[in-house]
């Protein structure tokens, strides 16, 4: 038998019992059963097939994106737009409805494109990019307003009436993938001028037609069928197995613990991270909204300080949430007393 513990193992099995019940508050016990069963699903991304659709102005995925999302989108008030107290600044996207070359809060996937030097050759990468809706989301279990939450089928979805866009989601998120939109939201009846920062939006998998048994919008646009949809178990073997036969490598498996994003490639996903970094310090595109791909991603959940962060956060987020359900509960009823 092998003695030694792993550092991941002694984290988990040391902080557990300190935390474990300061987290079910916030994010109860399904948290801790996120198995891979035929109830969640998947996609699998082949970017040895996608090309970008470039015989199109805009990606058919991006536009059957925004089309199917549209209603979703967050409708401001260019008025009421303010800095909240001691911000000097907001984000605001909404003159800013047509941009499709990044992530915003009015535009949930797009298609990057990077050219990767690799075996000799010089190659045109496309990828699809998107919430990877992870098997243990970091931005639920640190969510503050408890407004995010992991659907059975796999899907994590930010609830709009809860959010008050204080963006720790998107800074645990290894990828930066929601975005704020100031403006809307819960925080603009309560004190906008000095709490709230708008509402985070992102890609939900379209988990009302998975939910319908239906497959995401994304992947039935898709022209060359570079996106394949099944159970998370059907997915995972099928990545493996066209890795296998184009000698190429699979990305999503073991990232941040785990996702429903997986990803294909003949070119290492290392010098795809690479080639997207780069573009963005020659343009000088730092901010988020144009996802890295960053290798050996942990799930920050696993450390000790994730954990205590999140105990931390726990009771908040359970007084949050009851106190949001008790206020939109009272919104939501009329005069006769009954919800509308």
């Amino acid at each position: 038998m092998h003695d030694k513990t792993n550092r991941r193992d002694f984290i988990k099995r040391s902080g557990a019992a300190l935390t474990v019940g300061s987290l079910m508050l916030a994010t109860g016990d399904k948290a801790f059963a996120n198995k891979n069963t035929n109830s969640e699903k998947g996609t699998l991304i082949d970017l040895t097939v996608c090309d970008g659709c470039k015989d199109k102005d805009t990606p058919a995925c991006v536009v059957a994106c925004r089309n199917k999302n549209q209603q979703q989108f967050p409708k401001v008030n260019q008025d009421e737009l303010k800095p909240y107290w001691p911000q000097k600044k907001y984000e605001d996207w909404s003159d800013k409805q047509d941009v499709t070359n990044r992530l915003t809060p009015y535009n949930w996937t797009f298609v990057d494109r990077v050219e990767v030097e690799h075996n000799g050759k010089n190659e045109e990468v496309f990828i699809p990019r998107r919430c990877m809706h992870c098997d243990h989301p970091t931005c639920k279990g640190l969510c503050p307003f408890s407004a995010i939450s992991k659907d059975e089928h796999g899907a994590v979805v930010i609830d709009d009436g809860m959010c008050m866009g204080g963006a720790k989601c998107r800074d645990v998120c290894p990828w930066d993938i929601p975005q704020r939109q100031a403006g809307v939201g819960i925080y603009m009846k309560m004190a906008p001028e000095y709490i709230g920062g708008g509402v985070m939006y992102k890609c939900d998998f379209c988990v009302d037609l998975l939910r319908q048994g239906k497959q995401p919008a994304c992947v039935t646009a898709c022209p060359k069928q570079a996106i394949t949809f099944g159970t998370k178990e059907d997915i995972y073997t099928l990545a493996y197995a066209r890795a296998k036969e184009i000698n190429g490598y699979v990305y999503g498996d073991k990232e941040n613990g785990g996702t429903a994003t997986l990803y294909v490639s003949k070119v290492p996903f290392a010098k795809i991270d690479s080639a997207i970094k780069k573009h963005k310090q020659e343009t000088n595109d730092l901010s988020p909204g144009r996802p890295a791909m960053n290798i050996k991603v942990e799930n920050k959940l696993d450390t000790l300080s994730g954990m205590a962060l999140g105990a931390a956060i726990a009771p908040i987020a359970g007084a949050t949430a009851a106190g949001f359900a008790a206020y939109r509960k009272l919104k939501g009823a009329n005069s006769n007393g009954k919800e509308e």
